[in-house]
């Protein structure tokens, strides 16, 4: 393989020093959750809070650069009361919380509390909903608790969120939890560099693939030749060089800088939790890295789904599922047997892993497998219209990376579409496709639409504007929209774009990338499904389409192509219900986040579609969420990516009466 998660000799050494307890002692600066001890529970199992039970929390954080032992070596990292990752903070709902931010950095900093619902003052986001903590000064976040589940904290400033200031926050319920567990542990997964972020930008901006070990070469292409024919080989090759991107562009940055930690612990040492056999216990999953995306599964455990961005979520058991940067999932797992089990949190783009154990004694370790093969994107992922030879003659083969079963489709799923659903729509474009090109593939989003929502649709034309009609996708017909005011033609997105896609798809009920073809379970967004039915039911009084827009060659990112110092506010009414459709126009992934409200994922479940605060936006793909703005403020709306973020895909969002716009 040409792709390494760590150096071998480095990496035998820092398993030496494991064996001997040696790189403990390099992690002294660890909070105690990184040390195995679970959290407060319903049952009082091995309380990290005295007691446990529900009262108001008064906390100082002081921020500190320190000189750390981290990831197996020694840098400059940013503590929090001289721990990193920063430590556990638990807060009850129905409670207020304190929260005292002391900076005795140089320079300015900030903590988020991401996912929370809180006065906008508080949010702690510099230039947006507060000045920024300058150094020497402090301040307080004081808010009452309204709500409960697995959340996390970061800084806002720079880049130092990438360099240790980020920690756990978990809020428990006011009453009793729906689901009893015996223990709890926060499994919080980031990625470390010992490079100044600073300069890692700088190289990205100078060589966007500087970090992908995996790109293609010569030798690549004449075994391509010998497969497939030059003819196919060299109309993949220009229809990838046309989008100035590599079918093995899947992470900007990879395993060749960073290391991927669990709770602060290298993959060479591991974290370690303890278990009883028959214990029912609840992992509190969070990503909190800078730029990675996990593929997270326990090999012998299934996983029951329970929580999804801290908000509770009808039960879905599966084997894996991917995190996005800036996710939280809390699972139930329940393991019988006396034996060990591998937490395996492999990076997106398989350059790399974080690593656990949970056991029923110390010391136990269960196997550890093996990194799989390096994915690839697809023409899907391109957002090529795939009718009248838009393969250009290409090779099966040179798909690549694309599952048999990515473009399967559930056909009961599209239930209720009338029978002009699909009129004026090229049936053409299909030629070709293979009998079982679309088996299985999930269209529950498309529930219950309405005549003609569909009318028009010509896949052969590669219109950019093809799924335009079906305003929202998720269950509702295009009479439920609201006016389109951020449409946008082919060629219309700024400065900042390099590509539109020919054909976006709706992709909720796809694996993540890389998970096409694994032989078990996979979580996808379509079985994502809220306990409780959704409050408003109003219909949208506006639509709000926003394309996700870059340039990797100058590694440039943004929204409609204009980046953030150039763009102005998204103003929306107090108290309005608005539908966010987010078009991606790259080849990337995107965690979208919005701060000070949650967003209802239109993913088919009708009325009980799942609350977001983070959500993944794969790849030429269209997605469309349900708003109610009740949150007065300035709230940030940004890729959650570092890099993407400080290049300049983030917004501000605005909701305030609408007297407060009459003279904007």
């Amino acid at each position: 393989m040409k792709h390494r998660s760590i150096d071998n000799d480095r990496r035998r050494l820092l398993i030496a020093l494991a064996g001997t307890g040696a790189l403990a002692g390099l992690e002294s600066l660890l909070p105690s959750y990184a040390r195995g001890e679970a959290l407060s529970s319903q049952s009082g199992v091995a309380a990290l809070v005295a007691g446990g039970s529900p009262r108001p929390v008064s906390l100082d954080l002081d921020v500190r650069r320190e000189r750390v032992a981290i990831a197996g070596g020694h840098g400059s990292g940013i503590t929090i009361n001289r721990s990193i990752p920063a430590p556990l903070i638990e807060l009850w709902e129905g409670q207020t919380a304190r929260l005292r931010i002391h900076n005795h950095l140089d320079e300015d900093t900030s903590i988020h509390w991401h996912g929370l619902l809180l006065p906008f003052e508080m949010d702690g986001v510099p230039g947006v909903s507060f000045p920024g903590i300058a150094p020497g000064e402090s301040f307080e976040a004081a808010f009452p608790v309204r709500q409960s589940g697995t959340y996390w904290y970061h800084s806002h400033s720079g880049m130092q969120e990438q360099i240790g200031l980020t920690g756990p926050l978990v809020v428990h319920p006011a009453a009793p939890h729906r689901i009893q567990v015996d223990r709890e542990y926060v499994i919080m997964l980031n990625d470390w560099t010992f490079e100044d972020p600073h300069r890692v930008m700088a190289r990205l901006k100078s060589q966007s693939d500087y970090y992908n070990y995996n790109e293609r070469t010569a030798s690549d292409f004449f075994e391509a030749v010998e497969k497939h024919g030059w003819k196919a080989t060299l109309q993949d090759r220009l229809a990838w060089n046309n989008m100035r991107m590599s079918p093995r562009d899947i992470a900007d940055v990879t395993g060749s800088t960073y290391t991927y930690l669990m709770n602060g612990r290298h993959p060479a040492a591991g974290w370690e939790g303890l278990f009883q056999p028959g214990e029912r216990i609840r992992l509190r999953v969070i990503n909190a890295s800078a730029m990675t995306y996990f593929n997270f599964r326990i090999p012998g455990l299934a996983m029951t789904v329970v929580g999804a961005d801290g908000e509770e979520v009808e039960p879905v058991e599966t084997d894996e599922f991917q995190i996005g940067v800036a996710e939280t999932y809390d699972v139930i797992i329940e393991p019988r047997a006396d034996t060990a089990y591998t937490l395996m949190a492999e990076s997106m783009d398989r350059s790399g892993f974080a690593l656990g154990t949970l056991a029923p004694r110390a010391g136990m370790r269960a196997a550890v497998p093996p990194l799989r093969e390096p994915p690839q994107r697809t023409m899907v992922d391109m957002g090529m219209d795939m009718s009248h030879g838009a393969m250009g003659g290409m090779a099966a083969g040179e798909m690549s990376g694309m599952s048999d079963g990515s473009m399967s489709m559930n056909h009961g799923s599209m239930n209720g579409m009338g029978d002009g659903g699909m009129s004026g729509m090229n049936h053409g474009s299909m030629n070709g496709m293979s009998d079982g090109g679309m088996s299985g593939r999930n269209l529950g989003s498309m529930n219950g639409m309405g005549d003609g929502s569909m009318s028009g649709m010509n896949h052969a034309g590669g219109n950019h504007n093809a799924m335009a009609g079906m305003a929202g996708m998720a269950g509702m017909g295009a009479e439920d929209a609201g006016p389109v005011v951020a449409r946008h033609e082919q060629g219309g997105h700024g400065p900042g774009n390099i590509n539109v896609a020919e054909v976006q798809r709706n992709r909720l009920g796809e694996r993540g990338t890389g998970l096409e073809t694994v032989d078990h379970r996979v979580l996808t967004y379509s079985q994502l499904r809220n306990i409780k039915p959704i409050r408003d039911r109003r219909p949208p009084s506006r639509t709000i389409e926003l394309h996700l827009t870059g340039n990797m060659d100058r590694y440039m990112w943004s929204f409609d192509g204009v980046k953030y110092s150039d763009a102005e506010p998204i103003d929306i009414v107090l108290g309005d219900r608005i539908r966010l459709v987010l078009v991606n126009d790259t080849m990337m992934e995107h965690p979208i986040h919005l701060h000070g409200m949650f967003m209802e994922l239109e993913n088919g479940q009708g009325e009980h579609l799942p609350f977001k605060h983070t959500l993944s936006v794969l790849p030429a793909s269209r997605a469309s969420l349900l708003l109610t703005a009740d949150e007065p403020g300035r709230w940030a709306f940004h890729c959650h990516l570092l890099y993407h973020m400080d290049a300049g895909m983030f917004r501000v969002v605005r909701v305030a009466p609408a007297e407060a716009f009459d003279n904007v």
